[in-house]
């Protein structure tokens, strides 16, 4: 597979997982039906696309990455639907985080 469809991968899955995760949001507890049934359905693609990823992108780099799309979109999306504590802290780290990842991109050998 081509590294840049792998990235591609990555980043999609990225973003499904902060599909799912604002999802258990909306599930209640897995006793919603619909919000539970489009949750499981983004875990499972969340999960597939990061397996296509770690074809060319290794294991370490490219779960870090999926893991910190996931959670700086859950902490955007929890301050932005449902008002989550937005105070300087959290926004300094959350940026840290985006450095982080942007870093482990530019660091791997992949393109």
């Amino acid at each position: 597979m081509r590294s840049g469809m792998a990235w591609t991968y990555l980043v999609i899955a990225g973003l499904l997982e902060v599909g799912w995760a604002i999802g258990l949001k909306y599930t209640d507890g897995f006793t919603r039906f619909m919000p539970s049934v489009l949750t499981v359905a983004a875990m499972a693609a969340s999960m597939f696309l990061l397996a296509l990823a770690v074809r060319s992108i290794p294991i370490g780099t490219a779960y870090a990455i999926w893991v910190g799309i996931g959670a700086v979109g859950a902490v955007i999306l929890g301050i932005i639907l449902f008002d989550e504590p937005r105070d300087f802290g959290r926004v300094f780290f959350v940026a840290l985080l985006i450095v982080s990842l942007i870093g482990l991109k530019l660091s791997t050998g992949t393109s």
